[in-house]
């Protein structure tokens, strides 16, 4: 083992448990704030109400916003920070591109064209879930910027394109159907929802979330020997035994799944899985047993954190989370782009 390896597992040592300290904090603290403010001390005793471990008496109406509404809004926020991160990071590696994540690449646009093709002209209704609708949108997604990029012909600056050009095909799917098929109430609705929104999500959101943030979570650490041998290229991974084709269908396979979901729950909430990724690269290292678990942890209090600021920066009412990350992501966007601009 590497010195380098060595100061990346300490690292990761130590920076889980602060961010898991910090998550639990943060998740408090977006529990208790909103129009009507609740002190830590009642969050603290809603939440151990709500688990059954206490019956202490505080009003019915803090004990429902608490546990049922802004508990439940806190850990999604959490969930779908540490999927959008981990998708992130997936990427970065399969396409060895360090400006690659799903809204970059057009696989949010995909799933938001995919969901709001379920809402607004019923595809599928009674048969198609919202969650499928997303998932099929963002394979497509995936498969348009295969296509546009021409496989490993392309350099990763083409892959980039690609996925541009994909989310702007898709987002002028998405804003044609809500013109021309939704009423003004639903099209208003949507295109707020397109923005991110962690307003309507309930418990039932958390546990299927939790459901697929974990297993993509678990899928990806058996792969990350693969991951690691991908970020030398295709030829390299197959050398080193690394059955190529098919590792890479299910990680794509896999970051399809968590963005479908996120989306289809949240909306298309962008830059997270380019931010994160690099920031917990540089504290634990490239080796992905040691980044996935990082990035997971990182994200999840990123997005918490924005989902509070993006309460408390306009005094009574609520910025869509899209917009709280991309004013985070965009100069990030544009560090890394001067960055890996050519010397000369």
């Amino acid at each position: 083992m590497t010195d380098a390896d060595e100061k990346g597992g300490a690292a990761l040592l130590l920076l889980l448990p602060l961010v898991l300290v910090v998550l639990g904090f943060a998740i408090a603290v977006a529990s208790a704030i909103g129009d009507y403010s609740i002190g830590l001390g009642t969050v603290f005793l809603a939440v151990t109400n709500g688990l059954g471990l206490t019956a202490a008496d505080i009003p019915p109406i803090e004990q429902s916003v608490v546990w049922d509404l802004r508990l439940s809004r806190a850990l999604v926020a959490a969930l779908a920070g540490a999927g959008l991160a981990l998708c992130g990071a997936i990427l970065q590696a399969l396409l060895r591109n360090a400006l690659a994540e799903p809204f970059v690449l057009g696989v949010s646009a995909g799933a938001s064209t995919g969901a709001v093709a379920v809402i607004v002209l019923g595809i599928g209704a009674g048969s198609l879930s919202l969650s499928m609708g997303a998932f099929a949108g963002a394979f497509a997604a995936f498969a348009l910027v295969a296509i546009l990029s021409n496989g490993a012909t392309s350099g990763p600056n083409h892959t980039i394109l690609a996925g541009v050009a994909a989310s702007q095909l898709f987002n002028a799917l998405t804003s044609y159907v809500v013109t021309t098929s939704g009423n003004a109430q639903q099209a208003r609705d949507v295109m707020f929802w397109l923005l991110g929104s962690f307003g309507g999500v309930r418990w039932p959101d958390f546990h299927l979330l939790l459901i697929v943030v974990v297993i993509g979570l678990g899928v990806c650490l058996l792969m990350a020997r693969s991951l690691d041998a991908f970020t030398f290229g295709d030829e390299d991974a197959a050398a080193l035994g690394v059955p190529v084709g098919r590792i890479r269908l299910i990680l794509f396979g896999i970051t399809a799944l968590m963005t479908a979901t996120i989306v289809s729950m949240v909306g298309a909430i962008g830059f997270v899985g380019l931010v994160v990724p690099h920031a917990a690269r540089y504290v634990v290292g490239p080796l992905h047993l040691r980044l996935l678990p990082a990035c997971a942890s990182v994200g999840a209090v990123f997005m918490v954190l924005a989902d509070i600021a993006s309460r408390v920066v306009a005094e009574q009412q609520t910025i869509p989370i899209g917009v709280v990350t991309a004013l985070v992501g965009v100069p990030f966007f544009a560090i890394i782009l001067y960055r890996a601009r050519p010397q000369t």
